[in-house]
């Protein structure tokens, strides 16, 4: 715990970040956290402060030590598809999660991030993030986009939450009765560890979708999420009867020798913060998803 009595008026946020010496992230954290009190109230970030006025804040061992953020992590490889002085593309592989769930944790994809590009670190709002400007479930694998600057972070999670900035696609094999091409516009709400379709309560989600090759009962679909809710792929190919193969959660049919589902995100194409050009980057299938087509009988 650090008391201390503001010597002259301004933002609570501000003043605790100076006395703390914490970086910005973590300040956020900790207001998020109900850990700061201004005369024994607990406050919000943003809140105007008086001289006089008596500013407490409990600061978790876990932010103390600096373990918050995500740490280096060298024994996570990852593949470089594209890199250059602010955006960073690689290969997530599947069964590596995007960033730390807990202080402390290794074996993500920002951990290994941060050990290639340590700068990355203080890009990001979360520092459990180390740059990730979007995330990837842990078994899906494919292209996913980190920032090397704080400009660039903030432009591309500006461009991810619009619609139609961003161009995402994914390859997904499903299993069920499915038109060559259509759209599907089934807004997404959060029940639990899924999402399920709903018209009251749901967030708008809108996808694309193109079969590219069938072969008895399965059928290798891309899929463009034009707008980015939790699971939408893998919700919205379930909603119209095609859940996507091994993906039990939502439904889908196992496919012997896969022990992942399949889905994996093929490219993304974003427009770069600094010189506004487009920038279109491709992730072949791994080894493990062009095995299971090859078993499914599509030719190689």
């Amino acid at each position: 715990m650090i008391r201390f009595t503001v010597e002259a008026a301004g933002r609570v946020d501000v003043i605790v970040g100076d006395k703390s010496s914490l970086s910005r992230a973590k300040v956020k954290a900790l207001f998020e956290d109900g850990a700061v009190k201004v005369n024994g109230r607990r406050v919000k970030k943003g809140v105007s402060v008086a001289a006089g006025d008596t500013i407490e804040v409990e600061i978790p061992s876990a932010v103390a030590s600096g373990e918050l953020g995500a740490v280096a992590d060298s024994s996570v490889v990852l593949k470089v598809l594209h890199e250059d002085a602010s955006l960073v593309f690689v290969e997530k592989p599947a069964g590596l999660n995007s960033q730390p769930l807990a202080p402390g944790e290794k074996g993500t994809v920002a951990n290994g991030l941060i050990a290639r590009f340590p700068e990355m670190a203080a890009v990001a709002d979360d520092p459990r993030e180390a740059g990730l400007c979007h995330r990837l479930d842990k078994e899906t694998s494919g292209v996913i986009l980190a920032a090397r600057t704080r400009e660039a972070w903030q432009a591309m999670r500006a461009a991810f939450s619009e619609g139609g900035q961003v161009e995402k696609h994914y390859l997904a094999l499903v299993n069920g009765p499915l038109a060559d091409e259509g759209e599907i516009d089934v807004p997404l709400a959060h029940a639990g560890d899924h999402v399920v379709p709903s018209e009251t309560e749901g967030r708008p989600a809108f996808s694309i979708f193109k079969v590219l090759k069938r072969h008895g009962v399965w059928s290798l679909v891309d899929v463009q999420l034009v707008t980015g809710v939790l699971h939408q792929v893998r919700a919205h190919l379930a909603a119209i009867g095609a859940p996507i193969a091994g993906d039990v959660l939502y439904g889908g049919k196992a496919l012997p020798g896969l022990e992942r589902f399949f889905l994996h995100a093929s490219s993304l194409d974003v427009t770069h913060p600094v010189s506004q050009k487009r920038v279109h980057v491709e992730c072949q299938l791994p080894p493990e998803l062009s095995s299971a087509l090859a078993k499914a009988g599509f030719p190689t």
